[in-house]
């Protein structure tokens, strides 16, 4: 007699043991994926704790405050923040972040929760070319300009939240008694040597120079183009805002051929303006900036006040 054997109960038992394997491997690709995803969100909040930290140093008490802040309004986790110095004292901050993330599916496999943990540095410099510059330079001889000194060798430190009002410079006698105290209109385009439109000298108040500027020497506006409607509305437009003047040392020649020697920038919050005929003013005060522009390799760099930001791990 033959006997004939059904092999449908095994079958059932390895698709059994094959689906619950799949199953096991889909649920940790998911919660793996959403380790992952946990492990990015931390390291942003690492990124804007570090990122704002930063703004504060050297002074350690603030600038943690604020990284702590940061951290706890991304998320939270374990977190340590602490200081170092590249160029000068404390201007770099380290944060790191631990975080539990809970595995969903992976608890069947005994796996509740995975550590994830991210850290970031950020170096603050001052800058040796500057973005989004103001189409206004200022006389380094300003009297707002020269509140004190630091640095070796010694640098001009603004007085920086002082009623100040700078008066525009007349280029057909600039070495007259204002000039000191005079501002003047620039041509932040080196790689354009003609006459600057009154639009573009808008545009520029208005958004800034779209590249990055450096030191050096730039052309001269006429002092004509400040009564300009288009410059007026600019200026109306940004009243109360913060713009990055650029600063001169001396300037060169007069009129239509004047030049200015840039060294440095400036933050400058408009509060109010004056342009009439041939004379006119701006006022507001001199400010210290965190700002988009290139930093020094030496930390200070043409720092009047102006510093910039850097994530460097």
């Amino acid at each position: 007699m033959k006997l004939f054997r059904s092999d449908r109960g095994q079958a059932m038992v390895l698709t059994l043991l094959t689906l619950t394997a799949l199953l096991g491997i889909a649920a940790l690709v998911l919660d793996v994926g959403s380790w992952f995803q946990a492990q990015r969100a931390t390291q942003a909040a690492a990124d804007a704790a570090a990122l704002a930290g930063a703004q504060a140093v050297p002074d350690e008490g603030t600038a943690t405050g604020l990284a702590v802040q940061y951290v706890n309004k991304n998320g939270g986790g374990a977190h340590t923040v602490t200081f170092s110095s590249k160029n000068v004292a404390n201007d770099t901050v380290r944060v790191e972040v631990d975080r539990e993330a809970p595995g969903f599916f992976a608890k069947v496999f005994g796996i509740k929760t995975v550590q994830v943990g991210a850290s970031a540095t950020a170096h603050v410099s001052g800058v040796e070319k500057a973005k989004w510059v103001a189409p206004i330079t200022v006389n380094i001889k300003h009297p707002k300009l020269n509140c004190g000194s630091t640095g070796t060798p010694p640098r001009p430190v603004p007085c920086f939240g002082e009623p100040t009002q700078l008066d525009l410079l007349n280029l057909k006698s600039p070495n007259s008694s204002d000039g000191a105290g005079a501002f003047g209109l620039i041509n932040l385009d080196r790689s354009d040597s003609g006459s600057v439109g009154s639009g573009t000298l808008a545009e520029w108040v208005t958004r800034g120079f779209d590249d990055y500027m450096d030191l050096g020497i730039y052309t001269s506006v006429p002092s004509a183009k400040f009564n300009d409607s288009k410059f007026k509305s600019a200026l109306a437009f940004r009243t109360g805002d913060v713009l990055l003047f650029p600063i001169y040392t001396t300037l060169l020649g007069t009129g239509s051929n004047a030049e200015y020697d840039v060294v440095g920038w400036v933050g400058f919050r408009v509060t109010a303006y004056q342009a009439t005929g041939s004379t006119g003013w701006v006022r507001g005060a001199f400010t210290e900036v965190i700002w988009e522009g290139v930093q020094s390799e030496s930390g200070t760099g043409s720092n009047y006040g102006v510093r910039a930001i850097q994530l460097i791990e």
